[in-house]
């Protein structure tokens, strides 16, 4: 006779966790890499900061994509945060989905604005 002590875990739900955990991390390097390249151009040449330096620094090919990256990751970084923020405590399913949603609509507009600053350099 088989005896089972305690109750057999039932794991349910999406499985996010090691996805979100992981994205997390590797988005959150890129912006700290980011962070580094650019107070490195900006504290390692000389001269006053000023509009000609900053389109400097954020001409050429290469740095154009990795603020790109960058803007992406932060977007995808808060995305999944806050959606965990509301889905650990947000309990009414409505207001959940309205969070979700507004949040949403808020990345997006982000989104948008940062590509609109960035084509004016």
């Amino acid at each position: 006779m088989a005896v089972n002590y305690g109750s057999k875990r039932t794991v349910v739900g999406a499985h996010y966790g090691l996805r979100d955990w992981l994205s997390q991390r590797v988005t959150g390097a890129l912006m700290a890499v980011f962070t580094i390249v650019v107070l490195a151009q900006v504290l390692l040449t000389r001269g006053p900061v000023g509009y000609d330096r900053w389109a400097g620094i954020f001409a050429p090919q290469w740095m154009k994509v990795l603020t790109f990256s960058v803007i992406a990751a932060l977007l995808w970084h808060v995305w999944v945060g806050m959606r965990d923020v509301w889905m650990d405590y947000v309990q009414p399913v409505g207001i959940r989905l309205f969070m979700q949603i507004f949040t949403i609509v808020w990345l997006v507009g982000c989104a948008g604005w940062a590509i609109q600053v960035l084509w004016r350099i």
